[in-house]
């Protein structure tokens, strides 16, 4: 998928392998800990809503305002 500003986004599952000797908690906690890297928990509540361009403008805007604080 290529967004307006050409950047290319791209999507991916999150994949966690069964190493041997790793047991079913290991691999939880090891999947949650990737989940929360990856940011996708993040990235779901900001793709909730549609949020239209001008918006989205403003909310980039708005965020400029307060680190040039």
């Amino acid at each position: 998928m290529v967004s307006k500003g050409g950047v290319k986004k791209s999507f991916m599952a999150t994949i966690v392998k069964k190493q041997p000797g790793q047991t079913e908690d290991q691999l939880i906690a090891q999947f949650r800990k990737k989940v929360l890297v990856d940011d996708v928990l993040g990235e779901l509540k900001k793709r909730e809503f549609y949020v239209p361009p001008s918006r989205q403008k403003y909310e980039r805007k708005k965020s400029g305002r307060k680190q040039n604080r």
